[in-house]
């Protein structure tokens, strides 16, 4: 498979950057970081509920390996590696038997490897290498309330294999990173109750592996994106039960490979490989007695880049291929008697998007190579008995690209 050029971080910032950096007098920082994770680690949590009037809250988190480096008014060289060879994983239950509150909000997230690097008023250079062995990273949340009620809800469960960060204001970076991912890599979530009188919004999300890339004050980026989900499995699933429920949403996202690069300056340069060969898969299945509006979205990608520039200059040079287990979504809503019913199912093999800005004068050079070899199956179904709206919505695509020059509105 091609990799990146490496980045030599010997001498100067100014030798190394095709772009000019906002550099300051201070001496550049420089950052070696190695992490090897070779024990289990993961966390737990039981809310045990009778009745609250105002909140309740939880956050559990594990995490195998985090690296956090940033620096304001200077410049900044990395060189990290991360490596995982456990299992990480993540598990809320809460149990409720007449009302969890106002206000329910869990938050559950499995993380393999996760870094982050920055600069303000400087330049960013480095190579970032994340890895995780053939193990297992997930997460897991339920919430248990046949007989009970809740407002609002927000109940979130996220599994991410490898994931990377940048960040950059008034400065310039010029990174290589290098992702692969062998975990199985799994996000499962649910809830029942019996009375929702708010808003209630069930997601789940797994990502093998995951790149962003955010700048502001007229900044420039040239990353070197490398990834390969070689694991048996990514899977996000979701399944919720309501007897009397306002506003629900339903949702799960898997993804194999994800690349989301925005810049707000002159020039973005993003060269991406990504490779997936998992099983990737989405489901959501969702059921009401009675209800309001309800919504069951299901979306899983083998292969997702992005990147968009508020600026002038977005160079793309983006090669895909998506083989072995295929892509397989799933979207199922059932409802007895209410208003507005939606099933949505999305699968894609390789998705790309990439703008400039056309106040800007901007333009976009693109060089596209997507391969799909696998089967891309996304279904729906929507089941009521008396409704004023069933909508149903089943997309299958095996590559996609879209690149164009618009008005930042636009």
């Amino acid at each position: 498979m091609r990799r990146p050029a490496k980045i030599l971080l010997a001498g100067t910032l100014a030798a190394i950057l095709p772009f000019a950096a906002a550099s300051s007098l201070a001496a550049p920082s420089d950052v070696l970081n190695d992490q090897i994770q070779l024990g289990d680690v993961f966390s737990q949590q039981t809310l045990d509920v009778v009745e609250v009037s105002e909140t309740t809250s939880g956050t559990t988190t594990a995490t195998g390996n985090s690296f956090d480096g940033t620096v304001d008014q200077g410049d900044l060289a990395v060189t990290s590696n991360q490596s995982l060879q456990a299992n990480v994983g993540a598990t809320t239950e809460l149990n409720v038997a007449s009302s969890s509150g106002a206000v329910t909000a869990l938050t559950t997230a499995a993380t393999g490897n996760t870094g982050d690097a920055g600069v303000f008023a400087g330049g960013l250079t480095g190579s970032f290498v994340q890895t995780t062995g053939a193990t297992n990273v997930s997460a897991n949340s339920h919430i248990e309330a046949p007989g009970g009620q809740a407002g609002d809800v927000a109940s979130s469960v996220q599994a991410i294999g490898n994931s990377q960060g940048f960040g950059v204001t008034s400065g310039a970076s010029y990174v290589s990173v290098d992702q692969t991912n062998q975990a199985q890599v799994t996000s499962d979530g649910g809830g029942v109750y019996n009375y929702i009188g708010g808003q209630a919004t069930f997601s789940a999300a797994s990502a093998a592996n995951n790149l962003t890339a955010a700048s502001a004050g007229g900044s420039s980026q040239q990353i070197f994106a490398t990834q390969a989900n070689d694991a048996a499995i990514t899977q996000a699933s979701q399944f919720t039960s309501f007897g009397n429920a306002y506003l629900t949403t339903t949702s799960a996202t898997a993804t194999g490979n994800n690349i989301s690069a925005g810049n707000e300056g002159s020039t973005l340069a993003l060269t991406t490989d990504q490779r997936n060969s998992a099983y990737v898969r989405a489901e959501t299945v969702s059921n009401a007695y009675e209800f309001g509006a309800g919504s069951a979205v299901s979306y899983g990608v083998g292969n997702s880049a992005f990147a968009g520039n508020a600026g002038t200059e977005t160079l793309i040079d983006n090669t895909q291929l998506n083989d072995g287990g295929g892509i397989d979504v799933a979207a199922d809503y059932t409802g007895y008697q209410g208003y507005d019913a939606q099933a949505s199912a999305t699968a894609i093999g390789n998705a790309a998007t990439g703008y400039a800005c056309a106040e800007c004068d901007g333009y976009v050079s693109v060089a596209n190579r997507q391969t799909n070899n696998a089967e891309v199956g996304a279904q729906s179904s929507t089941s009521v008995t008396s409704a004023r709206t069933v909508t149903g919505v089943a997309n299958a695509i095996g590559n996609t690209a879209s690149y164009y020059v618009s008005r930042p509105n636009q």
